[in-house]
Protein backbone atom coordinates (compact mmCIF):
# COMPACT_ATOMS: atom_id res chain seq x y z
CA UNK A 1 0.00 0.00 0.00
CA UNK A 2 2.68 2.54 0.66
CA UNK A 3 4.93 1.32 -2.05
CA UNK A 4 2.34 2.79 -4.88
CA UNK A 5 1.33 5.86 -2.44
CA UNK A 6 4.63 7.06 -3.26
CA UNK A 7 5.18 5.72 -7.14
CA UNK A 8 3.56 8.74 -7.57
CA UNK A 9 6.32 11.42 -5.94
CA UNK A 10 9.54 9.81 -6.60
CA UNK A 11 8.64 9.21 -10.19
CA UNK A 12 7.26 13.06 -10.48
CA UNK A 13 10.46 14.14 -9.01
CA UNK A 14 12.52 12.57 -11.34
CA UNK A 15 10.99 14.26 -14.83
CA UNK A 16 12.15 17.88 -13.49
CA UNK A 17 15.97 16.69 -14.90
CA UNK A 18 14.54 15.55 -17.95
CA UNK A 19 15.09 16.94 -21.44
CA UNK A 20 11.46 17.77 -23.24
CA UNK A 21 11.36 14.56 -25.55
CA UNK A 22 12.40 12.46 -22.52
CA UNK A 23 10.14 14.56 -20.91
CA UNK A 24 6.70 13.13 -22.40
CA UNK A 25 8.38 9.56 -22.48
CA UNK A 26 9.06 10.12 -18.44
CA UNK A 27 5.59 11.65 -18.12
CA UNK A 28 3.35 8.93 -19.49
CA UNK A 29 5.70 6.00 -17.87
CA UNK A 30 4.47 8.07 -14.61
CA UNK A 31 0.74 7.67 -15.96
CA UNK A 32 1.26 4.44 -16.82
CA UNK A 33 2.53 3.60 -13.29
CA UNK A 34 -0.02 5.30 -11.74
CA UNK A 35 -2.68 4.01 -13.82
CA UNK A 36 -1.03 0.77 -12.64
CA UNK A 37 -1.32 1.50 -9.13
CA UNK A 38 -4.80 2.80 -8.67
CA UNK A 39 -6.18 -0.47 -10.18
CA UNK A 40 -4.17 -2.61 -7.65
CA UNK A 41 -5.39 -0.51 -4.85
CA UNK A 42 -8.87 -0.27 -5.94
CA UNK A 43 -8.75 -4.31 -6.49
CA UNK A 44 -7.94 -4.28 -2.91
CA UNK A 45 -10.18 -2.72 -1.31
CA UNK A 46 -13.50 -3.94 -3.76
CA UNK A 47 -15.11 -5.71 -0.48
CA UNK A 48 -14.61 -3.06 1.62
CA UNK A 49 -15.03 0.35 -0.18
CA UNK A 50 -17.94 1.75 -2.60
CA UNK A 51 -16.44 4.00 -5.22
CA UNK A 52 -18.68 6.30 -7.31
CA UNK A 53 -15.92 8.21 -9.81
CA UNK A 54 -17.16 11.40 -11.60
CA UNK A 55 -19.43 12.91 -9.82
CA UNK A 56 -20.26 16.26 -11.09
CA UNK A 57 -20.88 19.00 -8.91
CA UNK A 58 -21.36 21.64 -11.06
CA UNK A 59 -24.38 20.33 -13.40
CA UNK A 60 -21.64 20.22 -16.10
CA UNK A 61 -19.78 17.64 -18.41
CA UNK A 62 -16.21 19.33 -17.70
CA UNK A 63 -14.24 16.67 -15.74
CA UNK A 64 -12.60 18.74 -13.71
CA UNK A 65 -15.41 20.08 -12.01
CA UNK A 66 -15.95 16.51 -10.99
CA UNK A 67 -15.35 14.52 -7.46
CA UNK A 68 -14.85 10.75 -6.64
CA UNK A 69 -16.20 9.86 -3.72
CA UNK A 70 -15.29 6.75 -1.45
CA UNK A 71 -17.71 5.07 1.00
CA UNK A 72 -17.05 2.05 3.29
CA UNK A 73 -19.40 -0.68 2.72
CA UNK A 74 -19.21 -1.51 6.49
CA UNK A 75 -19.08 1.12 8.75
CA UNK A 76 -18.55 0.85 12.58
CA UNK A 77 -21.60 1.95 13.55
CA UNK A 78 -25.21 3.68 11.94
CA UNK A 79 -23.80 6.54 12.86
CA UNK A 80 -23.72 9.50 9.88
CA UNK A 81 -19.59 9.38 9.22
CA UNK A 82 -17.17 12.44 9.30
CA UNK A 83 -15.71 13.04 5.93
CA UNK A 84 -11.93 13.75 4.35
CA UNK A 85 -11.61 15.76 1.22
CA UNK A 86 -8.52 15.86 -1.04
CA UNK A 87 -7.68 18.57 -3.08
CA UNK A 88 -4.67 18.03 -5.14
CA UNK A 89 -1.66 20.22 -6.09
CA UNK A 90 0.16 21.14 -9.03
CA UNK A 91 0.48 24.47 -9.27
CA UNK A 92 -2.86 25.59 -9.83
CA UNK A 93 -2.24 24.25 -13.79
CA UNK A 94 -1.94 20.83 -13.08
CA UNK A 95 -2.68 17.76 -11.07
CA UNK A 96 -5.03 14.88 -10.87
CA UNK A 97 -7.79 14.02 -7.92
CA UNK A 98 -7.10 10.61 -9.11
CA UNK A 99 -3.95 10.54 -7.67
CA UNK A 100 -5.65 10.44 -3.76
CA UNK A 101 -6.83 6.76 -4.36
CA UNK A 102 -5.04 4.86 -2.76
CA UNK A 103 -5.12 7.35 0.29
CA UNK A 104 -9.39 7.43 0.40
CA UNK A 105 -9.22 3.88 -0.10
CA UNK A 106 -7.13 3.17 2.99
CA UNK A 107 -8.75 5.79 5.08
CA UNK A 108 -12.11 4.43 4.58
CA UNK A 109 -11.61 0.93 4.58
CA UNK A 110 -11.24 1.37 8.34
CA UNK A 111 -15.04 1.78 8.45
CA UNK A 112 -15.06 5.14 10.53
CA UNK A 113 -14.64 7.75 7.81
CA UNK A 114 -16.17 8.74 4.12
CA UNK A 115 -13.66 10.19 1.79
CA UNK A 116 -14.16 12.80 -0.99
CA UNK A 117 -10.85 13.38 -4.25
CA UNK A 118 -12.61 17.29 -5.72
CA UNK A 119 -10.97 18.20 -9.15
CA UNK A 120 -10.69 22.17 -10.18
CA UNK A 121 -10.53 23.74 -13.15
CA UNK A 122 -7.07 24.91 -14.14
CA UNK A 123 -5.13 27.94 -14.26
CA UNK A 124 -4.96 27.35 -18.09
CA UNK A 125 -8.76 27.04 -18.36
CA UNK A 126 -9.97 29.64 -15.93
CA UNK A 127 -8.08 32.27 -13.61
CA UNK A 128 -8.55 33.08 -9.68
CA UNK A 129 -11.03 33.32 -8.18
CA UNK A 130 -12.82 30.12 -10.30
CA UNK A 131 -10.51 27.28 -8.65
CA UNK A 132 -11.53 28.26 -4.60
CA UNK A 133 -15.01 28.56 -6.26
CA UNK A 134 -14.88 25.01 -7.72
CA UNK A 135 -13.47 23.66 -4.07
CA UNK A 136 -16.11 25.98 -2.06
CA UNK A 137 -18.92 24.29 -4.68
CA UNK A 138 -17.71 20.48 -4.32
CA UNK A 139 -17.72 21.19 -0.33
CA UNK A 140 -21.05 22.21 -0.71
CA UNK A 141 -22.55 19.64 -2.94
CA UNK A 142 -20.57 16.85 -0.37
CA UNK A 143 -22.91 18.74 1.95
CA UNK A 144 -26.05 18.22 0.11
CA UNK A 145 -25.58 14.51 -0.29
CA UNK A 146 -24.88 14.03 3.40
CA UNK A 147 -28.43 12.40 3.80
CA UNK A 148 -27.90 9.89 1.27
CA UNK A 149 -24.28 9.05 1.69
CA UNK A 150 -25.42 9.10 5.54
CA UNK A 151 -22.34 11.55 6.17
CA UNK A 152 -22.28 14.35 8.82
CA UNK A 153 -22.32 17.28 7.65
CA UNK A 154 -20.87 19.66 9.88
CA UNK A 155 -17.78 17.32 9.94
CA UNK A 156 -15.93 17.89 6.76
CA UNK A 157 -12.19 17.88 6.67
CA UNK A 158 -9.96 18.47 3.79
CA UNK A 159 -6.59 18.02 3.00
CA UNK A 160 -4.60 18.74 0.20
CA UNK A 161 -0.91 19.44 -0.78
CA UNK A 162 1.38 22.48 -2.40
CA UNK A 163 -1.28 24.51 -4.75
CA UNK A 164 -4.01 22.10 -2.62
CA UNK A 165 -2.32 23.11 0.36
CA UNK A 166 -3.13 26.38 -0.38
CA UNK A 167 -6.77 25.91 -1.43
CA UNK A 168 -7.97 23.90 1.70
CA UNK A 169 -5.96 26.60 3.87
CA UNK A 170 -8.19 29.24 2.49
CA UNK A 171 -11.13 26.92 2.86
CA UNK A 172 -10.68 27.18 6.54
CA UNK A 173 -10.22 30.73 6.88
CA UNK A 174 -12.83 31.89 4.61
CA UNK A 175 -16.51 30.80 5.21
CA UNK A 176 -18.89 32.81 4.25
CA UNK A 177 -16.84 35.66 2.20
CA UNK A 178 -18.77 36.54 -0.64
CA UNK A 179 -16.17 37.11 -3.49
CA UNK A 180 -15.08 33.63 -3.13
CA UNK A 181 -17.92 31.50 -2.57
CA UNK A 182 -19.03 31.56 -6.14
CA UNK A 183 -22.11 30.40 -8.13
CA UNK A 184 -21.54 27.24 -8.90
CA UNK A 185 -24.04 23.73 -8.37
CA UNK A 186 -27.50 23.27 -7.16
CA UNK A 187 -26.22 23.87 -3.56
CA UNK A 188 -25.52 27.22 -3.21
CA UNK A 189 -27.93 27.94 -0.06
CA UNK A 190 -25.69 25.71 1.80
CA UNK A 191 -22.57 27.07 4.05
CA UNK A 192 -19.28 25.92 2.56
CA UNK A 193 -17.52 25.98 5.82
CA UNK A 194 -14.72 22.88 6.29
CA UNK A 195 -14.12 21.65 10.12
CA UNK A 196 -10.73 21.41 10.09
CA UNK A 197 -7.46 21.26 7.81
CA UNK A 198 -4.60 19.30 6.97
CA UNK A 199 -2.01 21.57 4.67
CA UNK A 200 0.65 19.72 3.70
CA UNK A 201 3.42 22.87 2.17
CA UNK A 202 0.65 24.89 0.82
CA UNK A 203 1.46 28.68 0.01
CA UNK A 204 -0.08 30.99 2.32
CA UNK A 205 0.50 35.09 0.91
CA UNK A 206 0.31 34.81 -2.86
CA UNK A 207 2.00 38.23 -2.58
CA UNK A 208 5.12 37.09 -1.34
CA UNK A 209 7.89 35.17 -3.33
CA UNK A 210 7.00 31.26 -2.50
CA UNK A 211 10.72 30.61 -3.48
CA UNK A 212 14.44 32.10 -2.19
CA UNK A 213 17.55 33.35 -3.90
CA UNK A 214 17.31 34.38 -7.23
CA UNK A 215 13.89 33.11 -7.78
CA UNK A 216 12.36 35.53 -5.41
CA UNK A 217 13.28 38.39 -7.96
CA UNK A 218 10.40 37.51 -10.15
CA UNK A 219 7.20 36.58 -10.53
CA UNK A 220 6.59 32.66 -9.23
CA UNK A 221 5.31 31.31 -13.07
CA UNK A 222 2.99 29.29 -11.42
CA UNK A 223 0.95 32.01 -9.27
CA UNK A 224 1.16 34.43 -12.36
CA UNK A 225 -0.31 31.86 -14.23
CA UNK A 226 -2.97 31.57 -12.01
CA UNK A 227 -3.79 35.49 -11.19
CA UNK A 228 -3.58 36.03 -14.69
CA UNK A 229 -0.63 38.25 -15.06
CA UNK A 230 2.08 40.12 -13.25
CA UNK A 231 1.57 39.74 -9.31
CA UNK A 232 2.14 43.80 -8.99
CA UNK A 233 -0.77 44.45 -11.83
CA UNK A 234 -3.04 41.80 -9.87
CA UNK A 235 -1.86 42.55 -5.95
CA UNK A 236 -6.01 42.52 -5.31
CA UNK A 237 -6.38 39.15 -6.41
CA UNK A 238 -3.11 37.90 -4.41
CA UNK A 239 -4.26 39.35 -1.34
CA UNK A 240 -7.85 37.40 -1.98
CA UNK A 241 -5.66 34.40 -2.68
CA UNK A 242 -3.80 34.21 0.59
CA UNK A 243 -5.09 32.30 3.56
CA UNK A 244 -3.10 34.96 5.54
CA UNK A 245 -4.80 38.25 4.05
CA UNK A 246 -7.82 36.53 5.08
CA UNK A 247 -6.78 36.10 8.95
CA UNK A 248 -5.28 39.57 8.71
CA UNK A 249 -8.51 41.26 7.54
CA UNK A 250 -10.91 39.52 9.76
CA UNK A 251 -13.01 38.93 6.14
CA UNK A 252 -14.67 36.00 7.62
CA UNK A 253 -17.28 36.20 10.53
CA UNK A 254 -16.96 32.25 11.35
CA UNK A 255 -14.02 31.63 13.39
CA UNK A 256 -11.32 29.84 11.62
CA UNK A 257 -10.66 25.75 11.15
CA UNK A 258 -8.31 24.16 12.97
CA UNK A 259 -5.39 23.65 10.74
CA UNK A 260 -2.23 21.38 10.71
CA UNK A 261 0.40 22.31 8.49
CA UNK A 262 2.68 20.08 8.07
CA UNK A 263 5.74 21.91 5.98
CA UNK A 264 9.50 20.81 4.75
CA UNK A 265 12.06 22.78 6.80
CA UNK A 266 14.59 22.63 3.15
CA UNK A 267 11.19 23.33 0.50
CA UNK A 268 12.75 24.62 -2.33
CA UNK A 269 9.40 25.32 -3.68
CA UNK A 270 6.89 26.77 -1.13
CA UNK A 271 9.76 28.30 1.60
CA UNK A 272 9.05 27.53 5.15
CA UNK A 273 8.18 30.66 5.95
CA UNK A 274 4.61 30.32 4.55
CA UNK A 275 3.76 27.39 7.30
CA UNK A 276 5.28 30.54 10.36
CA UNK A 277 3.25 32.88 8.69
CA UNK A 278 0.19 30.93 8.29
CA UNK A 279 1.12 29.72 12.08
CA UNK A 280 1.31 33.53 13.68
CA UNK A 281 -1.76 34.88 11.97
CA UNK A 282 -3.99 32.00 13.25
CA UNK A 283 -2.67 32.28 16.38
CA UNK A 284 -2.91 35.90 16.00
CA UNK A 285 -6.80 35.82 14.92
CA UNK A 286 -7.67 33.33 17.89
CA UNK A 287 -7.60 30.32 15.61
CA UNK A 288 -6.27 26.89 16.76
CA UNK A 289 -2.50 26.27 14.77
CA UNK A 290 -0.71 23.21 15.02
CA UNK A 291 2.45 23.85 12.69
CA UNK A 292 4.56 20.30 12.39
CA UNK A 293 8.25 21.24 10.50
CA UNK A 294 9.67 17.85 8.41
CA UNK A 295 13.24 18.43 9.31
CA UNK A 296 15.04 18.01 6.20
CA UNK A 297 12.09 17.61 4.21
CA UNK A 298 11.83 19.38 0.48
CA UNK A 299 8.45 20.46 -0.94
CA UNK A 300 7.50 16.36 -1.53
CA UNK A 301 6.55 15.10 2.32
CA UNK A 302 7.29 10.89 3.27
CA UNK A 303 4.32 10.10 5.61
CA UNK A 304 6.31 7.68 7.95
CA UNK A 305 4.25 6.06 10.53
CA UNK A 306 4.88 9.29 13.13
CA UNK A 307 3.69 11.84 10.91
CA UNK A 308 0.52 9.43 9.27
CA UNK A 309 -0.31 8.39 13.33
CA UNK A 310 -0.43 12.30 13.81
CA UNK A 311 -2.43 13.39 11.07
CA UNK A 312 -4.83 10.54 12.53
CA UNK A 313 -4.86 12.21 15.82
CA UNK A 314 -5.93 15.47 14.49
CA UNK A 315 -8.87 13.91 12.09
CA UNK A 316 -10.16 12.00 15.19
CA UNK A 317 -9.83 14.94 17.25
CA UNK A 318 -11.65 17.14 15.23
CA UNK A 319 -13.97 14.94 13.28
CA UNK A 320 -14.55 12.13 15.82
CA UNK A 321 -14.51 14.02 18.61
CA UNK A 322 -12.08 11.55 20.31
CA UNK A 323 -9.72 13.38 22.85
CA UNK A 324 -5.67 13.24 22.70
CA UNK A 325 -2.76 15.42 22.79
CA UNK A 326 -0.64 15.62 19.52
CA UNK A 327 2.64 16.44 19.54
CA UNK A 328 4.12 19.32 17.66
CA UNK A 329 7.33 18.05 17.46
CA UNK A 330 9.31 18.45 14.47
CA UNK A 331 10.14 14.77 12.67
CA UNK A 332 13.64 14.06 11.05
CA UNK A 333 13.29 12.87 7.54
CA UNK A 334 16.11 10.33 7.27
CA UNK A 335 18.32 10.61 4.92
CA UNK A 336 18.58 8.27 2.01
CA UNK A 337 20.31 4.90 1.91
CA UNK A 338 23.54 5.70 -0.45
CA UNK A 339 23.94 3.94 -3.58
CA UNK A 340 25.74 1.00 -4.11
Amino acid sequence: MKTSRWIFSALSALLLSLSSHTFVAAQTAVADKAAEARQAALKQFADKVDVRFDQSYAGNDNPKQQVDVYLPKVRTDDKPLPVVVFIHGGGWSGGDRKSYVAQALYLVSSGKYAAVAVGYRLSAEVKWPNQIHDCKAAVRYIRGHAKEWNIDPDKIGVTGSSAGGHLVSLLGVSAGVKDLEGSIGDFTSLPSNVTAVVNFCGPSDMAAPLMQGEAAKVDDPAVAGLLGGKISEHLDAAHAASPVWHLQQKTSKTKPAPIMTVHGTNDGRVDFKHAEWLDAALKQAGGSSLLIPVQGAGHGIPQGPELSGRIRQFWDLHLRGEKSEISAEPIKVEPAPAKK
